[in-house]
Formats: structure tokens, C-alpha cells, sequence
């Protein structure tokens, strides 16, 4: 077997354990979230929300694009390894010292008392997560998606119960935090323990500069984009109640859940396996091509037949506390459209090894994005005004992104477009048939959304077969590969 075809069946065995662990967890994730959602207010998420930006800039901090250096190596050795592993650990203590002490100032800017305390112990998942990052970026390295998905997916059942069980007894926003917590507990613990990796006592700095002056852009990237996705959080819950930003943050939460189980195992994937590519430029367009297409074809009709079913879906899974979030999550799930084929774009410019390209593009986005939020802001346009700007600059990202595919692999934008646009047609008219259906059945709204569910998958695979997308055949084989290996687990127990 040459290497051609073991990286073939590599990938696909990646991709098959990658996109079917991650639509599982999406799937625990979704039950979690619909039990939790019914146990508590709107106003607990917006709580949790207000710490969101501090995290997640933490993160960035402390991965500092290192695993993404770890990655993109062909050889990598165990003071490679130690090296970013203690460099983690040291920027997570620092960073969640950090975070303590400004954790009262961090009350008073939002006017809530309990930010102090929840952000001190939200903070502690920043150290105990970093444990576990290099044993995650070795089994990366290694195509190894089975171990992944089989912690990722034990980490979301079991903080997910702890979680429900604490919202039960009362615990409010307290809950969502100690499911967290336990999620991080759980995962870096099986992470290690899977693993079975030391760091040893040793820190080359040869090894630190190398993947350092690959990673700072990483970083600086990383910082960019956080603060842009972030700063709604921070100007919703500055601005206006905890009960509002409760509703945009779930409405994040709920639409990336839904692009994510596309666009995350793709994304995971896609770049171990293309970084083998590299050095091949027609063989990387082929396989990029395919991935634009594919990824395409499940998420447009998803995010458009989510905003079309929204009204019914909302109540159905949520509860009535939950109804004003239905535009919220419209809006947003047609932001959030373009959001993987932004992503794998960029994938090209890191495989190809140009992180500072990457750099320079999030500085126009955040550039263009903050002139966008200031207008809004001075214009007194509100909540929705915010929301609809963040539609209006979604394709300007993706074409800044998929400009310099045409230069790296010869994938303009006009050619990924012309892949998109059939899947694309069919999408709006499968949504547009959902959401007219929606307002016509005289039904309640859980058989309604069943209805409109129904309609959607028929509608949307019907008129894939008569157009002949190949993507179509493609799902099929990867869904019944699943489904096979699934089948064939559950007679061997």
C-alpha cells in the first residue's frame, strides 16, 4: 500500500470518527441544554455570559498557537513536547492569577456581585484544562479521532449530569459553572490517562522559539478573533439586562452547536490531513475542493431550516421563558452560514505555513467589524442592529479568506461560489417551504416542528437527487460506513 491510499484510509477513518463522535456529543449536548434551559432562567446564561470573553482570551493565552506548531511538524520529539507542555501550564497559573484579581473589577464594570466568585472559580478550568492539551494534540498528530470522541463523549454524559443534578436542587447559574468545571475535570483526567505521556524535566529553548515564532501569530490571531466574537457579550451585557444577553448566548450556543457538527470534525480533520498535502498543489486543491462542497451541502440546509423552523423549535425544546430568543437565533443562524467555509480557508494559509496572512486577515475583519458596531452603536440601532451587522459582514470574511486560496492552490472565490450555489438555491427554497408550513398547520407546535422537519429532509434530498449533487451520495456512503461500524460494534458486545 503506497502512502497515498494509507492517508486515504486514514482520513476516512478520521472523518468517520470524528463526525460521527461529534454528532453523538452534539446530540448529549442538545438533551443537556434542553434539560438545563427548562431548570433555569435566561438570566443564569447571561450571568455566565459576562465571564465568557475573559475565558476565552485566557485560552488563547496559554495554547498561544503551540499545538497548532506541535501539528503542522513532521517529526516532533519528548523536549518538544515538555517543552509546550510546561510553557501551558505556566501561562494557565498566570493567567488564572490574573483573572483573580481582577475578578471585583470585573463585578463592578457589569453591576453583578456574583461575577466575583464565579470568576475565580471558573478560572480553575483554565489550569486543569491545560493539563491535558498536549496528550490532545498527540493523538491529533496521529489521526487518533477514536480515543477523542470516546473521552469527548464520556466528559459531556457525565458533567452534564452533574450539572442537571445541580440545577435541579437550586443551584442556578451556580450549576452551569460546575458543569464545566467537571467537564474539564473529566476530560483532561482521561486524556492523561489514555495517554499514558510525562512530560520530562526539561525545557529546550531551541524548541520554544521554533514553534513560538510560528505560534505568536497564532496568538495575536487567536486574541483578534476572540475579542471581535466576544465583544457582543460584553456590549449586550453592558448595555442592556442579563435576561437579554441570556438569549443571545444561547442562541450562539444552540447555532454553533448545530454548524459545529459540521464544520468542527471537517476542520479537525482537514488539517493533519491536508498539511501531508502541502507540498502537492493539485492534489490539495482536489481535497480542499471536496471539502468546500461537502461542507456546503450539509450546512446550508441545516442553519436555513433551523432559522425557518425557529419559532416552533424555540418553544418546543426550551420552554415559553424562552420565546424571545426565536429572533435572536434566526438572525444568528444565518451569520453563522459561511462560518466553516471561513475556516477551512484559513486552514489553507496554515498549512501552507502563512500564520502572518492569517494575522493580517483577522485585523481587517476586527477592523471592519468594530466600524460596523460603532455605526450601530451610534446610530441607537439596538440589540438587532448588532445582530444583522453580524450578517452583513459574514460573507465579506469569507471573501477576504477565500481570496488567497486562488494564490496558495487555485481555488478562487468566483470557483468556490459556483460549488456553493446549488446547494445554496435548493436551501433557500427548502427553507422557504419550512417556514410557510410552519405558519399554515393548524397544529400544536411539537407536531408541527415534526412536520416541518419531515418537509425539510424530503424537500432538501428530493431536490438534491434531481439536480444530481454528487454530495448526496457522498453523505450516504459516509452515513451507512457509520452506521456499519456502529452495527458491527453492538453484535461483538
Amino acid at each position: 500500500m503506497n502512502e497515498t491510499d494509507s492517508l486515504k484510509i486514514k482520513t476516512i477513518s478520521a472523518l468517520l470518527y470524528s463526525f460521527g463522535g461529534f454528532v453523538a456529543n452534539s446530540g448529549i449536548q442538545f438533551v443537556i441544554g434542553i434539560i438545563m434551559a427548562r431548570l433555569l432562567l435566561p438570566k443564569d446564561y447571561g450571568v455566565l455570559g459576562m465571564v465568557a470573553i475573559f475565558i476565552a482570551i485566557s485560552k488563547i493565552f496559554i495554547d498561544s498557537g503551540m499545538t497548532q506548531a506541535l501539528i503542522r511538524e513532521k517529526e516532533v520529539d519528548q523536549a518538544d513536547y515538555s517543552t509546550v507542555f510546561y510553557y501551558n501550564l505556566l501561562i494557565a497559573i498566570v493567567m488564572y492569577v490574573l483573572l483573580f484579581l481582577s475578578a471585583k473589577t470585573i463585578s463592578i464594570f457589569f453591576r453583578e456581585p456574583l461575577l466575583v466568585d464565579i470568576v475565580r472559580v471558573v478560572g480553575l478550568g483554565l489550569i486543569i484544562s491545560s493539563l491535558g492539551l498536549i496528550q490532545r494534540t498527540m493523538l491529533i498528530r496521529k489521526l487518533d479521532f477514536k480515543t477523542q470522541t470516546k473521552i469527548d463523549f464520556i466528559s459531556c454524559i457525565m458533567s452534564g449530569c452533574i450539572g442537571i443534578i445541580f440545577a435541579y436542587i437550586g443551584y442556578g447559574v451556580w450549576s452551569l459553572v460546575i458543569g464545566s468545571l467537571s467537564n474539564q475535570v473529566i476530560s483532561s483526567f482521561l486524556l492523561m490517562a489514555s495517554n499514558k505521556w510525562l512530560p520530562s524535566v526539561t525545557f529546550n529553548i531551541y524548541s520554544f522559539k521554533r514553534f513560538f515564532g510560528f505560534g505568536w501569530k497564532l496568538l495575536l490571531n487567536g486574541l483578534l478573533v476572540t475579542i471581535y466574537r466576544n465583544v457582543y457579550n460584553v456590549i449586550i451585557g453592558r448595555m442592556y439586562s442579563a435576561t437579554q444577553l441570556g438569549y443571545y448566548s444561547k442562541s450562539i450556543q444552540l447555532s454553533e452547536l448545530a454548524v459545529s457538527s459540521i464544520g468542527t470534525p471537517l476542520l479537525q480533520v482537514s488539517y493533519p490531513v491536508l498539511s501531508k498535502m502541502k507540498d502537492n498543489n493539485e492534489i490539495l486543491k482536489a481535497g480542499f475542493k471536496k471539502i468546500i462542497k461537502n461542507v456546503s451541502f450539509l450546512t446550508f440546509p441545516i442553519m436555513i431550516g433551523l432559522a425557518a423552523a425557529a419559532g416552533s423549535l424555540i418553544q418546543v425544546i426550551f420552554g415559553d421563558n424562552w420565546v424571545p430568543m426565536v429572533p435572536y437565533f434566526q438572525i444568528i443562524c444565518l451569520t453563522q452560514i459561511l462560518t466553516p467555509h471561513y475556516s477551512l480557508n484559513l486552514n489553507i494559509l496554515l498549512v501552507k505555513g502563512r500564520s502572518d496572512l492569517v494575522l493580517r486577515i483577522h485585523i481587517l475583519i476586527m477592523c471592519i467589524g468594530l466600524i460596523g458596531i460603532g455605526a450601530v452603536l451610534a446610530l441607537n440601532l439596538g440589540i438587532y442592529g448588532l445582530l444583522w451587522m453580524g450578517v452583513g459582514v459574514s460573507p465579506v470574511v469569507f471573501f477576504i479568506a477565500s481570496h488567497y486560496s486562488k494564490e496558495f492552490i487555485s481555488y478562487s472565490t468566483k470557483e468556490q461560489i459556483r460549488d456553493m450555489i446549488p446547494t445554496v438555491i435548493i436551501s433557500i427554497l427548502m427553507g422557504m417551504l419550512v417556514y410557510i408550513s410552519g405558519l399554515v398547520l393548524p397544529f400544536n407546535n411539537t407536531v408541527r416542528l415534526s412536520l416541518q422537519v419531515a418537509i425539510g429532509v424530503i424537500t432538501y434530498i428530493t431536490m438534491c437527487k434531481l439536480a444530481r449533487i454528487e454530495e448526496l451520495d457522498t453523505v450516504y456512503q459516509l452515513t451507512k460506513k457509520i452506521l456499519q461500524k456502529s452495527n458491527i460494534k453492538i453484535k461483538t458486545k
